[in-house]
């Protein structure tokens, strides 16, 4: 272990619990012990989870978020005693780790609950939100301090909540605490005066317009969350660690208007200065612990960083408001250790909060402790998994009903949460199998092989691993893109896998010898019958390092166009992005913190953006478009760039013995080729 790590590696308390090392898994939706948006119970999934994370040397561990009051059928947590049996029987399995766990409660979600297209008709039709109401009571669960548009939906509002509503909330946090008390949690953290989750509405002044003893004054705006506390600490005793998720600084314009880094802005939820204030209130309320980081769902991409936010994104704030508090904390938000044990050691922090690393890896902590940083699997913050809550101009949340259910997963590591359902299991017969292209799709596929006791053979065109991974990490945002790469790179040597470079198959005859073949080739851009196309380079001509003028004209505004606005952007260009859709960005899997940055982004620096705009023809001097309403106008530039989508590039057709891995087979993400690969790995 690097001897600048030693301060992770030291304990610390929150109120009188000792916990091992500095290092905090944070919350994470779908990682809850009592269900993740479903009838409370004892999960086993989730327990399985956070076990496994805490054989591997983490400090201090939270669930994700367990609600007082369960999404569907609305009964209070506190209720069934069964559950927090099955709880106790676990903490005793779970702390002969050594780890310590805190249960995360949550009032809700306020106006930031993610309402699909079901939800927003319940909203907007009384009889089928009173038909719904018994099930699913969509008016409560988007019940906020005031009136104010849904963070997904702005066309509905959501109602105040009463003040017996409050009140049954704060007492349901008492009876709760004590049951996970009694059950032998550790301490549990209250969410949240944080992210702009419904506490948190309370306390900022654009969200909470209220004039009764909930609202106007400072003291009134935190009373839910103070309230909250001291009635745990009455039921639990003072002794018992309740700690508070908070946000320090809410990074926010308006209602669906965040502020990226940088940026000069008038605040409209917590300053700094309010937030000085609010943390001494607050500790002196009876919390025992801040657990920070910035945001709300407004300013998303705060709380949930994508790849384009700074490393360690919050520490410089988080650092300030210590200054402020006697008691622990923690930061989140993209934190490294080596900025965290820098930290620690100067005193300006207690303790390093981590969340979707550990989807990536498990083992991560443990890997720092023997020296053995490049085995770590890194977590490239796509967000296609563990969040994948897409929203875009007309669409609430665009998400599926199973990826509701099953959040917390990883796009690169799918035994993370499906333990069950992805397993390495020894082969029953060991094959020799050709795998036709070493993108990531064919290294997961040759990876999961090997690891089962196949003889996987790579064969691959260029002269290096990765596929068209490369040109998607090239971007210099895209540094844990870069270093997945290398640590898929190591894998394959390390498990002595065979690699033919420079190797193009082009017939079935140069496999002979081989049980199985998997094409994994990949996919090739669309090029659509338009006059000039030539005239153009494709995305991956870009990414490659393409000759770009001074403008440059974009085609297609999904993902890969937008970034490479972006890229274009940071390097000096002038970008125009042209799109066909009534928004960028417009489809379903990209996280609403990924994409809001990026539109967020280009707003603030004024990019020339054209939606519902169709390309007619790529022209020398730029391109001709024409919009909705039928006008035909010509763009200048100096290079043209498509990002028009792909389509499968198979190889061979599917047999008996040769089966599809990734784009070839169907164009996704990351998520469907690496879960894809394991798919088709498993049943040789």
């Amino acid at each position: 272990m690097k001897e600048s790590y030693k301060a992770l590696f030291t304990p610390w308390k929150i109120g009188n619990v000792e916990i091992k090392n500095r290092f905090v898994m944070t919350s994470m939706g779908g990682t809850s012990i009592f269900g993740w948006l479903e009838p409370n119970h004892f999960d086993k999934e989730a327990a399985n989870f956070l076990l496994e994370r805490a054989k591997e040397n983490v400090g201090l561990i939270l669930p994700g978020i367990a609600p007082i009051r369960d999404t569907l059928g609305g009964k209070w947590l506190y209720q069934g005693k069964g559950k927090f049996k099955k709880l106790s029987a676990f903490m005793d399995e779970f702390h002969k780790t050594g780890a310590k766990m805190f249960v995360q409660l949550t009032a809700g979600f306020g106006r930031s609950m993610a309402v699909n297209d079901i939800m927003v008709k319940a909203l907007e039709n009384k009889f089928l939100g009173a038909v719904m109401k018994p099930v699913l009571d969509v008016s409560y669960l988007t019940a906020s301090a005031s009136k104010t548009p849904n963070r997904w939906y702005d066309k509905v509002d959501s109602r105040p909540l009463t003040k017996k509503e409050i009140e049954q909330m704060v007492r349901a946090f008492a009876k709760t605490a004590k049951l996970c008390k009694e059950a032998g949690v550790d301490g549990v953290e209250i969410h949240a005066v944080h992210e702009g989750y419904l506490l948190d509405q309370f306390t900022m002044p654009y969200t909470n317009l209220r004039t009764d003893e909930y609202g106007g004054s400072f003291e009134g705006r935190y009373k839910f969350a103070v309230d909250i506390v001291k009635a745990i600490k009455a039921e639990c005793g003072d002794d018992y660690p309740v700690s508070l998720r908070y946000s320090v600084v809410s990074k926010t314009k308006g209602f669906g208007k965040g502020a990226l880094p940088g940026e000069i802005y008038e605040e409209v939820g917590r300053d700094m200065i309010e937030s000085e204030k609010a943390a001494k209130y607050l500790q002196d309320a009876g919390y025992d612990c801040l657990n920070c980081d910035n945001g709300t769902y407004d300013a998303w991409y705060w709380s949930h960083p994508p790849m384009y936010m700074d490393q360690n994104c919050n520490l410089e704030d988080v650092k300030h408001i210590k200054q402020f508090v006697d008691i622990p904390v923690v930061c989140a938000g993209r934190m490294t250790p080596d900025a965290a044990a820098k930290a620690i050691s100067s005193g300006d922090l207690d303790a390093m909060g981590v969340a979707r690393q550990f989807l990536a890896d498990p083992a991560w902590i443990t890997k720092i402790m023997e020296d053995k940083e490049d085995s770590i699997r890194p977590c490239i913050c796509c967000h296609n998994a563990c969040f994948n809550m897409a929203h875009y101009e007309g669409v609430a949340n665009d998400q599926s009903l199973s990826d509701n259910r099953g959040m917390a997963r990883c796009a690169i590591n799918p035994q993370t949460m499906q333990h069950n359902k992805y397993k390495i299991l020894p082969a029953k017969k060991k094959k020799k199998v050709a795998i036709i292209g070493a993108g990531i799709g064919g290294m997961e596929a040759a990876r999961v092989l090997k690891l089962r006791g196949h003889e996987p053979v790579l064969f691959e065109k260029n002269n290096k691993l990765g596929g068209v991974f490369n040109e998607a990490s090239a971007p210099s945002f895209k540094e844990k893109d870069k270093e997945l790469l290398l640590w898929y790179d190591r894998e394959i040597h390390r498990a002595k896998i065979e690699v033919h470079f420079d190797t193009e198959i082009k017939s079935l005859d140069e496999l002979k010898g081989f049980d199985e073949i998997i094409v994994a080739t990949g996919a090739k851009a669309n090029k659509p019958p338009i006059e000039g196309m030539d005239k153009a380079i494709e995305a991956c001509d870009y990414l490659k390092g393409a000759t770009v003028g001074e403008k440059g004209v974009i085609i297609g505004g999904g993902l890969t166009g937008c970034e490479i606005a972006y890229d274009l952007f940071k390097k000096g260009n002038k970008p125009v992005i042209v799109e066909m859709k009534n928004d960028l960005m417009a489809v379903s899997g990209i996280c609403l913190a990924n994409s809001s940055y990026l539109r967020d982004f280009f707003a603030l620096n004024n990019v020339e953006v054209h939606l519902e705009t169709k390309l007619k023809k790529i022209t020398d001097t730029g391109v001709t478009v024409v919009d909705k309403e039928g006008n035909i106008f010509n763009i200048d530039a100096d290079t043209v760039i498509t990002s028009m989508g792909y389509h499968p590039a198979p190889v061979f057709n599917k047999g008996k013995n040769i089966k599809y891995v990734g784009d070839c087979d169907k164009v996704g993400n990351l998520r469907t080729v690496i879960w894809g690969a394991w798919n088709v790995a498993m049943k040789i």
